[in-house]
């Protein structure tokens, strides 16, 4: 074409690839793994089935890259929740943290409920080595919202977030999966217990 091509055939390389990784991450919420082929995605994204092994590899690299995405971004990046929040309104930023990561976990419940909060380990190394490496983030973004990221007992406030961690994720499946508790009642449960062990248990192990 005189003007160089279709939109797509000027894509860049950056964006192919992230189109591409869009297109898999709403087959892979969809659907179980095993049901999803990159034939479906490569004809939803508009590209060759080559082009998807070129930028990822296998199927398994694909998913793997997607559920690094998610599992990194939701529910752990409260920080714009929290814009405008005064730094010393913890019970505020506590609840729009929460209310944020409530949001995005109901928004990806697909791949949630199967791989993210999933309440068995996972035999796959890989994949617990990313949610492992997801909890962590998790915890030092959600210490950074609430403006407590210069804690003097950093390392042992990290590990209690890790800790409650475990109970959101517990919250979770219980709201999506079992279905026992609403919404509300999981929002209730998770901001009353991060406040209290930001504001009575953390403080009571200082020497």
């Amino acid at each position: 074409m005189a003007d160089g091509g279709t939109p797509q055939q000027r894509m860049g390389a950056l964006e192919r690839r992230e189109q591409i990784l869009a297109v898999a991450a709403k087959h892979f919420e969809k659907r179980p793994y095993s049901e999803v082929s990159t034939a479906e995605i490569a004809k939803d994204a508009g590209v060759a089935r080559p082009l998807i092994n070129h930028y990822f590899g296998t199927k398994r690299d694909l998913y793997l890259e997607v559920l690094r995405r998610l599992s990194h971004v939701p529910p752990y990046v409260p920080a714009a929740a929290v814009r405008g929040i005064p730094a010393d309104a913890l019970e505020d930023r506590i609840r729009a943290s929460v209310d944020h990561w409530l949001n995005v976990t109901w928004k990806h419940r697909s791949i949630w409920t199967s791989t993210i909060g999933i309440d068995t380990p996972s035999r796959d190394r890989e994949i617990e080595r990313i949610l492992q490496q997801a909890d962590e983030i998790a915890a030092d973004r959600m210490l950074e919202a609430l403006g407590l990221a210069e804690h003097e007992d950093y390392k042992r406030l990290h590990a209690m977030v890790l800790v409650y961690g475990g109970l959101a994720k517990a919250a979770g499946r219980q709201w999506l999966v079992h279905q026992s508790l609403t919404r509300e009642e999981v929002m209730a449960l998770l901001s009353q217990t991060l406040l209290t062990i930001v504001r009575d248990v953390a403080p009571s192990f200082r020497s």
